[in-house]
């Protein structure tokens, strides 16, 4: 599908499926490299990154632990600027390697208040796996250690990302249609 309609609003196909796997088959590359005997845990940020989370994780060559997280600041199109934790970092994070897995950092607000308040529970280290980044909407200064693809300061949708929790399960990546 070139074009898809979701709550009103017409989005344009932007990244295809193969091209998602080929980031993902990369980033997952890196990641074992880096990560396979250092026994992480990989905390994907719900919802947005589960589907971009179950594929990453199939494309190690180890077995990490996972705990997801669940923090959200949008509403709409847009970031309120205000944090909420519905399903915060479990203890077991404690001295471990914790890899956030999230499906697309732009600001940053939302990803810095995570990492602070996963720095309380005393990680071995903290990395940061983003499928889509923002550099243009950036304002923090963490490091992002894994970058699937930098994109335009654009509304994206699909494949996990949502419009009011609509447009999750495309396999492709769509942006609105101005």
């Amino acid at each position: 599908m070139n074009t898809i309609q979701v709550n009103g609003k017409r989005f344009r196909q932007y990244i295809g499926e193969a091209e998602i796997q080929a980031i993902i088959a990369r980033l997952g590359s890196q990641m074992s490299e880096d990560l396979r005997d250092k026994d992480p845990i990989l905390c994907p940020v719900l919802t947005g990154s589960f589907i971009f989370a179950a594929d990453l994780c199939r494309s190690l060559d180890f077995d990490p632990d996972i705990a997801f997280v669940r923090y959200t600041s949008y509403s709409g199109m847009q970031s309120t600027g205000v944090l909420k934790a519905s399903l915060r970092f479990p203890d077991r994070c404690k001295g471990r390697h914790v890899v956030i897995v999230e499906d697309v950092v732009d600001t940053g607000i939302s990803m810095d208040g995570m990492i602070k308040e996963l720095q309380a529970l005393e990680p071995a280290s903290i990395r940061v796996c983003t499928l889509l980044f923002k550099p243009g909407s950036f304002t923090k200064d963490f490091k992002i250690d894994y970058i699937g693809k930098s994109i335009p300061d654009d509304f994206i949708l699909g494949y996990g990302l949502d419009y009011d929790d609509m447009g999750r399960t495309y396999k492709d990546i769509y942006v609105l249609d101005k």
